[in-house]
């Protein structure tokens, strides 16, 4: 409408002008309500042509869209480990702070296991003392094994130098038996250093490693009972927590809630542009966006990112060929727009709609010098024609409360 009216001020007025003034015909005499095409059809027609004209190289180049959204992402707060919950932490709707405890499962066998680690720490720490008199008693056995050892060899020796001196004196069945006793000697010193040797090891290798063993056993028995207390990840805000105790969460099936990160769509919006916006929409372009849980308030924004793949043509490899048919309806060129100014989403609800207009600059072609004097004329007209756009958009500002709240009947 706004265009109709513009272009009706260069078409339809000057043609009435001169109707009126230089064939000298009169509203209500000559030009009536039936004679109106026939008196005008000149200043319509242009006007009409003017109009679309106008429509197409505003939208065009200063493309709108009214598929405007804060989006923000959520965390679903989700268990490491299944089970029943025993305590909860926050409310049904609640800050916290990453790291913060938002719920407990029930950590009865976690907290067995532990004990059960303890316990068996204690008694290798046991063992290690029994295993170290095992050393000490095995040193006193080798050492009452080579006394005996040596109290057979004196006595062997001074068997055999009697015998030596006069063979009759002592008969040589003794010598034998000596000797069989020096040798069980000698095998009773080589057992009671085996049994020193093998309680050393014992203490210095088997035990150590027993002890390492079970304090690890701790340590992922303390790192299975730490999961059954479900943090918060980031810092932010749980909403509409309404897990109970005596609750039971699976990790895969069923989350315990919804986590919304600190900050969450509060710094960028995302607007979907038709797919023939696409050779226009440029990062860096200047644009503005109305939303509606800040009414009449057009708040300035940049484009600062173009997505370069349009989501209706993804699809994922599988038994069945892709039929372009399928398409339900045509995807749209992704932007991500951000505030020119420092806390310019302040008050704009995350999720909320908005309307969004991204304005063509040609300022830095024109001052280039490099153009045309007709490009240059047409460029400039481009440019201009962006405050026709900025002016719908504050239009659609100053009538979205009124549309919603009376027409929508909300």
């Amino acid at each position: 409408m706004l265009e109709l009216l513009l272009c009706s001020l260069l078409t339809i007025l000057p043609d009435y002008l001169y109707r009126r003034y230089a064939q000298g015909k009169r509203l209500g005499k000559e030009i009536t309500l039936y004679s109106v095409w026939f008196e005008l059809r000149w200043g319509i027609t242009a006007c009409l042509m003017l109009t679309v004209g106008l429509i197409t190289v505003i939208f065009y180049n200063h493309p709108s869209t009214s598929n405007t959204t804060s989006f923000f992402r959520t965390v679903p707060i989700v268990p490491e480990t299944n089970g029943r919950v025993a305590e909860i932490f926050v409310g049904l709707s609640d800050e916290v702070k990453q790291g913060a405890p938002i719920f407990r499962l029930d950590s009865s066998r976690q907290e067995a296991a532990v004990e059960t680690a303890r316990r068996k720490i204690a008694e290798v720490e046991a063992a290690m003392v029994a295993a170290r008199s095992d050393v000490a008693a095995a040193e006193g056995k080798i050492q009452e094994a080579r006394s005996a050892y040596q109290q057979a060899v004196d006595e062997l020796e001074t068997k055999r130098e009697i015998y030596r001196r006069n063979p009759g004196a002592v008969a040589t069945r003794d010598i034998e038996k000596l000797q069989v006793a020096v040798e069980g000697r000698q095998g009773s010193i080589d057992a009671a250093t085996a049994a020193k040797e093998q309680a050393e090891v014992r203490v210095s290798t088997l035990l150590p490693a027993e002890k390492a063993s079970a304090e690890a056993a701790l340590a992922q028995a303390e790192v299975d009972l730490d999961k059954t207390v479900t943090r918060a990840g980031v810092s932010g805000r749980v909403e509409q927590f309404a897990l109970r105790v005596g609750d039971i969460v699976n990790p895969l099936l069923r989350p315990a809630g919804v986590l919304i990160p600190e900050g969450a769509g509060r710094q960028t919006l995302i607007a979907g542009f038709g797919q023939i916006e696409a050779q226009v929409m440029k990062v860096g372009m200047a644009a503005e966006v109305t939303c509606v849980s800040k009414p009449w308030t057009v708040i300035p924004m940049v484009v600062t990112g173009v997505q370069d793949f349009i989501a209706a043509g993804q699809f994922r490899g599988g038994e069945q060929l892709i039929d372009p048919q399928q398409v339900a309806r045509p995807g749209t060129i992704v932007v991500f727009l951000q505030p020119l100014y420092e806390g310019g989403l302040d008050g704009v609800t995350p999720g909320s709609s908005c309307i969004a207009n991204a304005y063509t600059s040609n300022h830095e072609l024109l001052a280039s010098g490099n153009v045309g004097t007709v490009r240059g004329f047409a460029l400039h007209a481009v440019d201009a024609v962006a405050l026709v756009h900025a002016m719908i958009l504050r239009i659609q500002a100053l009538v979205m409360p009124i549309q919603t709240l009376v027409f929508s009947g909300h």
